[in-house]
């Protein structure tokens, strides 16, 4: 057996080419030679180098660039052709989709029958249907169904060459809407639904979760995991007798894009649809109101702006929602007894947004050219850099050329961020240390600058939170012990071990990751908002004192971030949130132009409250006291996280329909 794949280094193509190799038989690759690293790479991972066989080429070319010799060469031995390259984003230029899409198409049929290559497998997809109203079967085709998208009309051009131009056996694969790996969550771009994560983000971020959302009516989508679509492509490519079909791999079942919206948002923490406006209301008042907006001068404009702003581009707007719903026999009846399935998303959207956070999330990626200018080659000591803001933090700041230096106490960890950073080209060293130990943190120092010329910049992150009432802290003398000696005493120390060597060059800057809290004095942190209110009155005395030596210091009142530190206390994801990599920026800006504090509007708005009307404000923190009681772990307790009252229990389970 031996196969001819073009588009393998492409996202479907990667993932079959993998099942391919389960196979015997060589695999052809077509590939260009600006790509032949990329190939290698993948070669490694795939375990395939006795077996991978590359073959120069270019999509745009006639027989695909190939030379007549290599034609030659090959003529009779290829028994499976898949055709895999094309342009799969409904952002591209008609051109670009010409070109890949109905040009590339049309040079690869001509290439597999100069091959004389056995059955020629074609990835079109469920864009051939357009805007076919009603039920889309597999042996259906051209049934003068609108195509109002260049990428339809180019998806739909390319199987017809196919169909009338092929002169040998072919076999169609449709594939619904894409996403990533099931298991892994591994995805290679921003596409589908994906467009519409960071908004899930944002909202996340700023809205508490339990609170219900009201949205339009949104219609249906359809989306698989790529691991799905490579395993039936494989699996339906070998079985015998099945030339001539197209097969629809799509779920079985359309699913409402609420659904799959509510999914994601599950995942996110982010709050969901919980009510949605009617179709006849959205495409009746509302729908023509939208389009007499849209004719005004400037509406479209304003519209790409807006969605500009949460990365969705205004070409997938209207084309969120499916037309056509697609039949799916032929694809159960070739897939039966195989135990290849589509997975619910529910059971995989955790997993896709997960990698999407770490590794597509265009904050991840964003680099401040005035940050750049502030940070390239500086060291930069972070503390608690294993995980969440710190993390993020060392991150951004590599992107820019920043130097991290990061501390911790788990090595392991520290490594994991290292080698994410090198990935990209970075640098970063890890140091290992107890913050809570002066003699960890001597130690630290003088390794560090016996290691760098220089410390530029100090991030004092690392921090302890404790949340529990002053009632149940009689005998726990001990947290207010350790959250000022992690919190005030370890920064301090560090402070004071770098400060002769900051002045004594002139430069240096120290950012001081604070709290909100100290701004607003919630109830049950006296431990936490103690340690941190005494940082942020020695950094005020400091700061005036080494003003001369122009040593800078700035005190981030941090939000409540989404990070481990919170994770115990499930009250918090009631409460709106940033995300750490929100919390980095803010680190960011503080290096980039060293203010005195950075401040929410929530902080600064307690503070002045506190100012004109104290009294006014502890009767409110009381209420908040009384409404949100200590947590499980605070108490010493398992189980549930809060403690309610009896008024409480007997309002829930009435509420249940069980009676007291």
């Amino acid at each position: 057996m031996s196969y001819f794949v073009t588009g393998a280094t492409g996202f479907i193509g990667r993932h079959l080419v993998e099942r391919l190799l389960q196979h015997e038989g060589d695999v052809h690759v077509l590939v260009r030679p600006e790509s032949i690293g990329r190939l290698d790479a993948l070669i490694h991972r795939w375990g395939g180098e006795s077996r991978i066989r590359p073959v120069l080429g270019d999509l745009s070319k006639p027989l695909l660039g190939l030379e007549p010799t290599q034609v030659a060469e090959l003529r009779g031995t290829i028994d499976h052709f898949f055709h895999l390259a094309a342009v799969y984003d409904m952002t591209a230029s008609e051109a670009q989709d010409r070109l890949a899409n109905v040009e590339g198409t049309r040079h690869a049929v001509a290439l597999a029958g100069a091959l004389d290559a056995g059955c020629f497998h074609h990835a079109s997809s469920i864009a051939v249907a357009g805007a076919y109203r009603g039920v889309f079967r597999e042996d259906m085709f051209d049934e003068g169904q609108p195509l109002e998208h260049p990428y339809h009309r180019t998806k739909f051009e390319a199987e017809q060459i196919v169909r009338e131009e092929r002169a040998g056996a072919w076999r169609v694969y449709r594939p619904a809407i894409v996403v990533g790996h099931s298991v892994t969550g591994e995805m290679d771009k921003i596409d589908g639904p994906y467009y519409f994560f960071k908004l899930i983000q944002r909202l996340g971020g700023t809205i508490p979760s339990w609170l219900p959302l009201v949205a339009p009516e949104l219609g249906e989508t359809n989306i698989v995991p790529v691991d799905y679509v490579a395993a039936a492509i494989d699996h339906i490519a070998h079985q015998p007798g099945l030339d001539g079909r197209a097969f629809h791999l799509v779920s079985p079942r359309a699913q409402r894009s609420a659904e799959v919206v509510n999914a994601f948002a599950r995942a996110a923490g982010a709050p969901r649809i919980a009510v949605q406006v009617d179709d006849e209301l959205t495409l009746g008042f509302a729908g023509t109101a939208r389009s007499l907006a849209m004719r005004l001068p400037g509406a479209r404009s304003v519209r790409r702006s807006v969605l500009a702003q949460v990365g969705i581009p205004d070409e997938v707007v209207d084309h969120v929602a499916l037309i056509p719903q697609f039949a799916t026999e032929e694809t159960e009846r070739a897939l039966d007894g195989s135990g290849i399935d589509v997975p619910p998303l529910e059971t995989y959207a955790p997993v896709l947004w997960e990698y999407w956070q770490a590794n597509l999330d265009p904050a991840q990626f964003q680099v401040d050219r005035s940050l750049k200018s502030a940070v390239n080659g500086k060291t930069i000591l972070i503390t608690g850099a294993s995980s969440g803001i710190g993390r993020a933090a060392a991150i951004k700041l590599a992107r820019a050329g920043g130097i991290p230096l990061l501390v911790a106490r788990s090595a392991e960890k520290l490594e994991q961020v290292r080698d994410e950073i090198a990935q990209f080209g970075g640098h970063a060293y890890v140091y290992t240390a107890d913050l809570s130990d002066p003699e960890s943190i001597d130690r630290l120092v003088a390794q560090i600058l016996s290691d760098h010329p220089a410390v530029d910049v100090l991030v004092n992150n690392a921090g302890r939170s404790i949340r529990r009432s002053i009632a149940l802290s009689y005998h726990r003398f001990h947290d207010f012990e350790r959250t000022v000696q992690l919190n005030y005493l370890g920064a301090v120390k560090l402070i004071l071990a770098l400060l002769p060597h900051m002045r004594a060059r002139k430069s240096g800057h120290i950012v001081n990751i604070s709290s909100i809290g100290v701004q607003t004095s919630p109830p049950r942190f006296s431990a936490y908002v103690a340690s941190k209110a005494a940082l942020d009155a020695f950094t005020r005395v400091v700061g005036s004192e080494t003003i001369a030596d122009r040593v800078t210091f700035t005190t981030i009142h941090m939000p409540l971030v989404r990070t481990p530190m919170i994770a115990p206390t499930k009250l918090y994801n009631s409460f709106p949130t940033i995300s750490p990599e929100e919390a980095a920026d803010l680190i960011c800006d503080a290096i980039r132009k060293k203010p005195k504090q950075i401040n929410t509007r929530l902080g600064t708005f307690g503070e002045v409250a506190y100012a004109l009307a104290p009294k006014a404000v502890d009767q409110l923190l009381h209420l908040a006291y009384r409404v949100f009681p200590d947590s499980a772990a605070a108490r010493g307790a398992t189980g549930g996280d809060e403690v309610v009252s009896r008024e409480q229990l007997a309002l829930a389970h009435l509420t249940r329909g069980v009676h007291w």
